[in-house]
């Protein structure tokens, strides 16, 4: 760590949740990579409502590593709060977002302070190459959710992107001008702009403990994206109404002419059957995908706090 009074100084800000076993570990490393960097840093715990032991390990961490610092929420209100919360306890020239599991290599950091600093980027992002060790259907619907969004939305986002970057104070001062209540950060980094360079590395498995997202999990924070920046869904939904009329109209009109020419009564049971649930499930899909925005405005307008501070160390 420089003594320098004009060094920089560098937060790196760490969502956890019921991260026991990996807090520790995680910090080790950082102070290692610290201690040969000419910079000050601060490690931003953000235990995020954890049931485990993790907000007592926080608090030793704390008293015993003048770097380490933690801010506790009251309730688990997921990870998107917990940044958003380390990104506005953070007072660092440069702001750096981690998981505490370790699949975010911390040797990477100084690349990416030098990135900065020398080569003129407002931000230094990474990005997965490989997903071994993952189940593969969960990595099919992971490619899968990339081509979609950036087929339907105007805010690119680069396939395997990790939450894992380093940014200039600017560039993190305009994601916290963003106070949407329902946030989806791949999102928000990519739409604030600032030149970014992508930094590639391979999977890297996590240093204890378990993975917090579920498949389920991670397909409504999919979701979550995809309503937050783009609205072609509801396009979809109304091409869908159209396309339907447009085929009542002209199944009228045949089953009009047939009766006409052939007095030819329309019969099965089985068909009509068939195309009443197709279109009640179209009709459906759409009403969920209104659903979905008119909740998320209902939610924006309640005014409500993204998250609640309990305490600080």
């Amino acid at each position: 760590m420089a003594d320098s009074n004009d060094c920089k100084k560098i937060s790196v800000v760490v969502p956890c949740y019921n991260e026991e076993e990996c807090a520790p570990i995680f910090l080790k490393e950082v102070l290692q990579v610290a201690a040969d960097m000419p910079a000050d840093f601060e490690i931003i715990f953000v235990d995020d409502g954890s049931k485990d032991d993790t907000l007592n390990i926080l608090r030793a961490l704390a008293k015993n590593h003048a770097q380490a610092r933690y801010v506790a929420l009251s309730r688990n209100f997921g990870k998107e709060a917990a940044l958003l919360a380390g990104l506005e306890a953070s007072t660092g020239d440069y702001v750096a977002v981690m998981d505490a599991d370790l699949q975010d290599p911390p040797s990477l950091i100084p690349q990416m302070y030098s990135l900065i600093t020398e080569g003129g980027f407002d931000c230094v992002a990474t990005r997965r190459v490989t997903r071994e060790g993952e189940p593969p259907i969960r990595s099919f619907f992971a490619r899968m959710f990339y081509r979609l969004i950036n087929k339907i939305s105007d805010t690119k986002m680069v396939d395997g992107a990790r939450d894992f970057r380093m940014m200039t104070r600017q560039m993190a001062d305009a994601v916290l001008t963003l106070k949407e209540y329902n946030r989806f950060s791949k999102g928000l980094f990519s739409w604030v702009g600032f030149n970014t360079k992508w930094l590639e590395y391979t999977n890297v498995e996590r240093a204890a403990g378990e993975t917090k997202w579920s498949f389920w999990k991670l397909f409504v924070y999919s979701i979550e994206g995809i309503v937050s920046f783009s609205v072609k869904p509801l396009a979809i939904s109304s091409l869908f109404g159209i396309l339907f009329f447009v085929a009542a109209i002209l199944g009228g009109i045949f089953i009009a002419v047939r009766w006409l020419i052939f007095g030819d009564p329309v019969q099965g049971w089985a068909s009509t059957l068939f195309i009443i649930l197709f279109v009640g499930g179209i009709q459906l899909l759409t009403m969920g995908i209104l659903g979905q925005y008119l909740a998320r405005s209902y939610l924006e307008t309640k005014g409500r706090p993204v998250y609640i501070i309990k305490e600080r160390g």
